[in-house]
C-alpha cells in the first residue's frame, strides 16, 4: 500500500486489523475538490490557498443535532481518514530530515486515523444536513465522527509553540 521511508518503524500489529475498543460511527460524509493523494492539500492553510472549499453532509439521524448551529462561525470537524496507513508508529515524511514519533506529527498516518480541522462555516441547510464550509484538507467522501462548535474564548492558546525547546 506504502513503501516504507527509511528511518520508518512499523507496529507489530496493524491497528486495522485488531478489535475496536469502541463504537465509533460516521454521522455523515465530507465533500471536497479532491479526489487523490497527490492533489489534497496537506493542511487546512493550504486547503485555503488553493481554494479547496467543501461541505459536509449529514446523515438525517444525526441532523436534528445541528439545531443553534446556525451562530457559529467556525467548525471543528473530526473526520476518519479511512485511506491511511495504520500501522506506522514512527514516519520520515519526505521534507523531514529525521524521522519522528507519530505522535509528533500532524499525518494522517496514525493507528486511528482521525483528522481535526477547524473550518469557517459559510452556509447551514438544517433541513438538508449540509454544512458549506471555507476550505478543507480531505479527499471527497471522507467520513465525518463528530462537529463541535469553535469557541475562540476557550479554543485559542496564542502562546501554543511547537519546534525546539526556547533557550
Amino acid at each position: 500500500m506504502f513503501a516504507k521511508r527509511d528511518g520508518e518503524v512499523q507496529l507489530a500489529n496493524d491497528p486495522a486489523a485488531m478489535q475496536g475498543d469502541g463504537q465509533v460511527v460516521f454521522i455523515g460524509r465530507i465533500r471536497s475538490p479532491w479526489t487523490s493523494r497527490e492533489t489534497c492539500p496537506k493542511n487546512m492553510a493550504r486547503a485555503r490557498e488553493q481554494g479547496g472549499g467543501g461541505s459536509v453532509e449529514i446523515a438525517p439521524a444525526y441532523r436534528e443535532g445541528l439545531a443553534g448551529l446556525e451562530h457559529t462561525s467556525h467548525v471543528v470537524l473530526l473526520s476518519w481518514l479511512h485511506h491511511a496507513p495504520r500501522n506506522l508508529i514512527v514516519q520520515k515524511p519526505r521534507h523531514a530530515v529525521v524521522a519522528k514519533g507519530t505522535f509528533a506529527l500532524r499525518s494522517p498516518a496514525r493507528p486511528n486515523p482521525v483528522g481535526l480541522h477547524i473550518a469557517r462555516l459559510v452556509g447551514l441547510d438544517v433541513a438538508a444536513g449540509i454544512l458549506t464550509l471555507d476550505a478543507i484538507d480531505v479527499l471527497d467522501g471522507t467520513p465525518l465522527i463528530d462537529v463541535k462548535p469553535y469557541f475562540a474564548s476557550t479554543d485559542s492558546i496564542p502562546d501554543a509553540t511547537h519546534g525546539a525547546p526556547a533557550a
